[in-house]
């Protein structure tokens, strides 16, 4: 099984880049009014090693968990190579999360600085205005961080003892001060992944990951150094940083980073940036259907859209006619580091397979035993591939958690069902149990029922994914209350939205009398699913 990488970094990446594609057009990014800034290599290496300056001269050094809360900028971008070319790591954290969400994040690795957007200070001073996004209870929680570096402020509106990011950036000089000693091996980012249990999990990915993620995607996609790559995926999430952001470094090409994601607008800035390349979930797949016909919509140049299951075979089919595409469906996981199973925007291909496995990963579907099992016969995915290369390092300081996730004889057991058949083609089946997929956005019913036993009104709960038209699943949970209480639907779903991210809130919600159970006393959640 090849490394592909050796033993660079990234530091020594943009080394090479910087050196031979410096006047090429890297980084576009639109934000949410439409405001553009562009970078060549050259210019965002100097905006690196600038923030890398400051960062230092700050007192982040190696080993640090950094974390970023950021909407998607240039600033998410250059923070995220500066820490790793001072050997510090990135903690990318998701916009949408209330205050107990991340302060788990915080705690889980220590984390003492933090790169925020303004309306972020409320979670770390008192006396911040506004108060904590998302905070639907207007409680007031702050969370110790001994550096707070405010991006995108214009100079104002700072809280006493936050930093202004923008300002200390600019004044530090475009070469690197100092270099310290990296290794492929080393750390670059920690991305927290929803699990099937009530507590995240912060997959560990290495130098050595990312540069992986890179040359694979390049290799997936069929990337050149005159394409251009279009995402709207947020920045925290391995859909932005190792599917987009890696395959464009590696192939030496340009990144399109659009802030917000719209369909009404989406394939005119396809156009007018001149992406060639894309990315696409279900629910971006489904509305942009639901927009009036366009025959510009026809009119890109498009040859690549990375796209991630699932839909109906009626959907592809009419989404690919509709706008002359071809979605190249694939699968994998964070822990996986890329795509694992993909189609090729080139060669055969068997809708609705997922693909075949990928340069550097073995695949197989495993019995409950962890035998495989012949074709035709649905069992768990597994990949193997090469811890800290193209496989996660592990999960952060969990050693126990990576032992159940990761066997003996080096399987990623997925959990998700799936397939293959006589030829080699794989085929996607079911998801983790209790995993619900909203939006492209992955909600633990674990978390979610955790936080409805939390009400005191609530004896008992069970929470499932039910079909959505547009968002793929939505969240619904079914709730026992304890005998001689009484709660409003209403009531109870305000509570879990003070302590859960929008997207994981159940938007459909049943009080029932009982719930039904195994033999052994757990909810069988089948049941619930075949009633709906």
């Amino acid at each position: 099984m090849t490394t592909i990488v050796g033993n660079e970094n990234l530091r020594d990446l943009w080394n090479e880049l910087s050196a031979s594609r410096g006047d090429h057009l890297f980084l576009t990014c639109e934000d949410r009014a439409g405001h553009r800034r562009s970078f060549t290599y050259g210019e965002f290496d100097r905006l690196v090693n600038r923030t890398a300056n400051f960062l230092r001269l700050a007192g982040v050094k190696k080993g640090d968990n950094v974390a970023i809360q950021l909407y998607n900028s240039p600033e998410y971008v250059s923070a995220t190579f500066a820490l790793a070319k001072i050997g510090a790591v990135a903690v990318p954290i998701n916009m949408q999360l209330v205050f107990g969400e991340c302060a788990f994040q915080f705690d889980r690795c220590a984390i003492r600085t933090v790169i925020c957007e303004p309306d972020c200070q409320g979670y770390y001073f008192a006396d911040a205005m506004p108060p904590c996004p998302n905070n639907t209870c207007g409680e007031r929680r702050v969370y110790p961080m001994e550096r707070v570096f405010v991006c995108h402020s214009g100079g104002e509106g700072f809280v006493a003892g936050a930093v202004d990011f923008d300002a200390g950036v600019d004044a530090c000089a475009d070469v690197l001060d100092e270099r310290c000693d990296l290794d492929g091996q080393d750390t670059a980012m920690i991305i927290f992944t929803s699990g099937t249990t009530s507590c995240p999990k912060g997959v560990e990915i290495t130098h050595a990951n990312m540069l992986f993620a890179g040359h694979y995607g390049d290799w997936q996609c069929a990337l050149g150094p005159e394409d251009r790559m279009l995402t709207t995926m947020p920045a925290f999430h391995s859909n932005f940083q190792l599917a987009a952001l890696m395959p464009v470094l590696a192939a030496g090409a340009s990144l399109v980073v659009l802030e917000k994601y719209s369909a009404r607008n989406f394939w005119r800035q396809v156009r007018e940036h001149g992406a060639t390349a894309i990315q696409l979930v279900a629910m971006m797949a489904r509305t942009l259907m639901m927009q009036p016909c366009d025959a510009a919509e026809r009119e890109h140049c498009v040859r690549s859209v990375q796209y991630y299951l699932p839909i109906t075979d009626e959907e592809k089919e009419a989404f690919e006619r509709r706008f002359s595409v071809r979605l190249q469906n694939c699968y994998g996981a964070t822990e996986s580091i890329c795509w694992a199973l993909t189609d090729l925007p080139y060669g055969p291909r068997r809708w609705p397979s997922v693909g075949r496995p990928g340069l550097g990963y073995e695949v197989e579907i495993l019995d409950e035993t962890g035998r495989a099992v012949p074709p035709g016969t649905v069992g768990e995915i597994a990949v193997r591939g090469i811890p800290g290369i193209s496989l996660m390092k592990g999960y952060y300081d969990d050693p126990e958690a990576t032992a159940r996730t990761v066997n003996g004889e080096g399987w990623y057991l997925s959990g998700d069902k799936g397939y293959r058949d006589e030829e080699g083609w794989f085929y996607f089946v079911d998801r983790k149990c209790n995993m619900i997929k909203r939006g492209g956005e992955n909600v633990s019913a674990t978390e979610v029922e955790d936080a409805l036993l939390m009400h005191p009104a609530v004896a008992e709960c069970a929470v499932i994914g039910v079909d959505d038209p547009v968002r793929d699943q939505a969240v619904k949970a079914f709730v026992v209350l304890h005998e001689g209480h009484t709660a409003a639907i209403e009531e109870i779903t305000h509570f879990v939205a003070c302590r859960l991210a929008d997207f994981k809130v159940p938007t459909i919600m049943e009080i029932v009398e009982r719930l039904p159970h195994t033999s052994v006393g757990k909810v069988e959640k089948k049941l619930l699913c075949a009633l709906d």
